[in-house]
């Protein structure tokens, strides 16, 4: 399974927390035992379990997104438009799972893959397309998921 579908394994959206907590948007800087991480310079995450130990409550009620990604990011890494996942009417939405957390939209990578038989290392490349446009090489893996679509993973 592609190692950027588990990324937020161990990581709590910060929109969810600052607003379950009431608290402003930039506090999570000043705390120096919480590592984050900002994906596609848009979402913040909170590293799981390094919340100060006064907000450590709040974790039991955070939503967990082992498995999904923001939809922006996992367009990004399968080299495929966004719309893929934001519009009913696209031949592979209903292929995957959404969440939605504080009005972020999540996919679900994970079950995506495990589904389709997908393997890939944390250093390969996967391009998500219609086949006709797939660069299909050698060196690369093909996965057919539909007859129309399908995944190469370059490693």
């Amino acid at each position: 399974m592609a190692s950027f579908s588990n990324i937020l394994n161990s990581y709590w959206l910060w929109r969810e927390i600052s607003s379950k907590l009431n608290l402003s948007n930039p506090v999570y800087k000043y705390w120096k035992d919480t590592p984050h991480i900002k994906l596609n310079n848009k979402y913040v995450f909170i590293k799981k379990n390094t919340l100060p130990e006064k907000y450590r409550y709040i974790e039991q009620e955070l939503t967990d997104l082992s498995g999904y990604m923001p939809v922006r990011y996992a367009a990004d890494q399968l080299n495929i438009n966004s719309h893929v996942f934001t519009y009913e009417k696209m031949r592979l939405y209903s292929n995957f799972e959404y969440k939605y957390v504080n009005d972020v939209k999540f996919v679900n990578i994970r079950r995506f893959f495990t589904e389709h038989g997908i393997k890939c290392s944390k250093s390969s490349v996967m391009h998500l397309g219609k086949i006709k446009d797939l660069e299909i090489t050698l060196e690369s893996r093909f996965y057919n998921l539909d007859g129309v679509y399908g995944i190469v993973i370059y490693d």
